[in-house]
């Protein structure tokens, strides 16, 4: 049998000097950090800061210029893309699910490319929608378009898991969702990852959803790497005003709501 590269384990990721060049256009511009196993890094920015194609480039979608990527020793540039993508779940905001398939279809694929029998991709299906909260005799035969937004979401979350990652890569994949629907997946994600001791990078530019989610974050502007710390830390030393500025949006918005409640009560 042939042995199992150690990124198929639990992992530490290691990007350094992680650069990514359109022409005169730099993307992403030397980027240098480290996810430790276990860990939910969140990549936060505004638009065009790099946070997407420094995800994209983890998983092969889009090719470096220059630098590296590890997943655990192993240099993921030296393998297939297509052999790395089956084993780190991806998540997109758009979902991507396949219309025309069941969503026993659509959770299936990789495992199905990966050669798994029969019986073994219906109980992995099974786990799946238990897994994400939803009714495996309910959701196995329907098609996509038969399912809230929501739900889709969390077909995505549950394909993306299929083939037993132990990194999950996901990139906005709750801002699309009402705010209601995306407080629940957010918890439902969290509980998911803890519960199988994922490492994951979670692309949001959401402030409140990287405080609450993430175990650090990492800041990103114009392709480079700002600072990087836990929540507590970019909240009580931000290293310069565009991080201050970032923290204090969810803060201010806090005391608005606080305000509400004082003045509703006198």
């Amino acid at each position: 049998m042939q042995s199992v590269p150690s990124y198929f384990q639990p992992d530490v990721i290691k990007l350094e000097r992680l650069t990514k060049r359109y022409d005169d256009v730099t993307a992403v511009d030397g980027l240098s950090l480290t996810v430790e196993a276990g860990e939910l890094l969140v990549l936060l920015g505004g638009s065009g800061c790099g946070k997407t194609t420094t995800l994209k480039m983890i998983n092969r979608l889009i090719e470096p210029t220059a630098g590296s990527i590890r997943i655990d020793d192993d240099d993921v540039l030296a393998s297939p893309a297509h052999e790395l993508r089956r084993h780190i779940g991806y998540v997109f905001q758009r979902i991507g699910l396949f219309p025309h398939m069941t969503i026993a279809e659509n959770i299936s694929i990789t495992p199905q490319l990966l050669g798994w029998d029969a019986d073994r991709m219906a109980r992995r299906v099974d786990e799946l929608l238990e897994l994400v909260e939803l009714d495996p005799d309910q959701m196995r035969d329907r098609l996509p378009d038969a399912l809230s937004g929501g739900q889709q979401q969390r077909i995505g979350v549950a394909r993306a898991l299929a083939a037993e990652p132990r990194v999950m890569l996901l990139d906005e994949p709750f801002g699309a969702l009402d705010p209601l629907t995306r407080d629940r997946l957010q918890d439902s994600f969290s509980r998911i990852r803890r519960q199988l001791g994922l490492t994951a990078i979670f692309v949001t530019h959401d402030m409140v959803e990287a405080l609450i989610l993430g175990d650090r974050i990492a800041v990103m502007d114009a392709g480079r790497l700002v600072q990087i710390g836990t929540p507590r830390e970019l909240i009580h030393s931000p290293n310069g005003d565009l991080v201050r500025r970032l923290m204090e949006t969810p803060q201010r918005q806090a005391r608005a709501v606080d305000a509400l409640h004082e003045n509703a009560d006198s």
